[in-house]
């Protein structure tokens, strides 16, 4: 694992945070990336009155906010409770009190990513096209090398160029080396990298696939095969299987994590482009049906725009 206290490869967690100047500016992005839905939540508490009609516009808020029904009536409940526990009246108050609720639903999502049981620890990334996931491999392997780790990723989605074009720049930026073919086998590539990594002595080997949509059958039992290759390369892999979800899909990406969940079994989630008009509210979603770890979150394009989930910050960006 990556120890985030001293920066090296030493069997502890990859947990560390961004210095406490960045990380402030880290969540004002994250704020202004999720400020359509705190903006409406906001709408909702200029009410006087803690009645019926503003626990009405609540759950309309939520529901806008992809927080799904299930998530949005757990939430509504637990705010009724902590109202009365408080004896709350103050809009201001109340609305505290549901940013507390959201952050004890989010936060079993928020677990670090363990590196280093393992040499290598080999983790396969998944998702659908568009997602940026390949992006996000970059600035994942950005985050492990500055950790100490040595990273090798492996280009796994091989009848796209563009995509090994993408990861080679990757590559380069990191000074990381990169296992491929041309027009190949996805899963002989991983195989091969695999191997590779553990000849090299590597501590993390980084697999790249294909984006799926994952009503297309037939790819998704590409990615199956490309899991028990892995494994047949070395029978403890991979340890992490990470889909990549782009935050501005809505109530569907809770659809990816569930048919990805149960084709691959996944361990984690990244979730991106918190920067634009995510709703942010189907994280939630997830939380209430497939509580998958969020490792991290993203919420730009440069190699530093990836952070570590924090359950107080996001339900602070989201609903305060």
């Amino acid at each position: 694992m990556i120890d985030g206290s001293v920066g090296t490869v030493a069997g502890t967690v990859m947990d560390t945070v961004a210095e406490p100047a960045a990380r402030v500016g880290w969540i004002a992005r994250l704020r202004e990336g999720l400020r359509k839905t705190s903006s409406s939540i906001a709408s909702v508490f200029v009410r006087v009155h803690i009645d019926d009609a503003l626990y009405d516009a609540l759950e309309e808020a939520l529901l806008l906010a992809d927080a799904g029904v299930s998530a949005s009536t757990h939430l509504l409940d637990e705010l009724r409770k902590r109202v009365r526990s408080a004896r709350a009246t103050d809009p201001a108050a109340v609305r505290e009190l549901l940013v507390a609720a959201c952050e004890d639903l989010l936060r079993p999502l928020q677990k670090p990513l363990e590196i280093g049981m393992d040499t290598p620890t080999v983790i396969m990334m998944v998702g659908v096209n568009g997602a940026g996931k390949t992006t996000s491999i970059g600035k994942l392997t950005r985050r492990l090398a500055q950790e100490g780790a040595t990273v090798l990723l492996a280009a796994g989605d091989t009848f796209r160029a563009a995509a090994r074009e993408q990861l080679g720049v990757w590559a380069d930026r990191n000074t990381v080396d990169i296992v491929g073919q041309i027009g190949g086998d996805p899963a002989a590539v991983a195989f091969d990298a695999v191997q590779a990594g553990a000849a090299r002595g590597c501590d993390v080997v980084l697999v790249d696939t294909a984006g799926r949509l994952p009503t297309q059958l037939h790819l998704m039992e590409e990615l199956k095969k490309v899991r028990r290759v892995v494994q047949k390369a070395m029978p403890t892999a991979p340890h992490e299987v990470i889909l990549v979800l782009d935050g501005n899909t809505g109530q569907n990406a809770l659809a990816q994590v569930r048919a990805f969940d149960d084709a691959l079994g996944l361990t984690g989630l990244i979730v991106t482009k918190l920067d634009g008009t995510a709703k942010g509210g189907v994280l939630a979603a997830i939380a209430r049906e497939r509580p998958i770890p969020v490792y991290f979150i993203g919420v730009g394009e440069q190699l530093e725009d990836l952070e570590t989930f924090d359950a107080r910050e996001f339900a602070q960006a989201l609903l305060a």
